[in-house]
């Protein structure tokens, strides 16, 4: 656990795929996105599990989103879960399950992708 722990803090550790007792692992494509140790805790407490194309297609919106300008987005991934992700960090800093979604609001982003 420690490993997950040291590699799931933001600046640390690279993702494309969580899977299950595993903490971020490297993306095949070069780019990175980051897990703060807040969102790999919330990911692995509810069960999410993102699969390497899931992971694929966050680093390319997080591009698209760069090359905007965005700087704090909601990334609905799919119906499991939805990520707020600091896009100039290229952290994911927190995941939302589909029931903790429900009837909630989200703030302090200034954009939003639905993949």
């Amino acid at each position: 656990m420690e490993t997950a722990k040291r590699q799931g803090c933001a600046g640390q550790g690279r993702a494309t795929g969580i899977r299950q007792g595993a903490s971020p692992q490297e993306r095949t494509d070069g780019q990175e996105v980051r897990f703060s140790a807040h969102a790999a805790a919330r990911i692995e407490k509810r069960g999410v599990k993102l699969s390497p194309s899931d992971l694929m297609r966050l680093g390319r919106a997080v591009d698209r989103m760069q090359e905007k300008g965005v700087r704090d987005a909601l990334i609905y991934i799919n119906h499991a879960v939805a990520l707020i992700v600091s896009v100039a960090n290229r952290t994911v800093v927190t995941a939302v399950d589909e029931a903790s979604a429900k009837e909630n609001i989200f703030t302090n982003i200034d954009s939003a992708a639905i993949l």
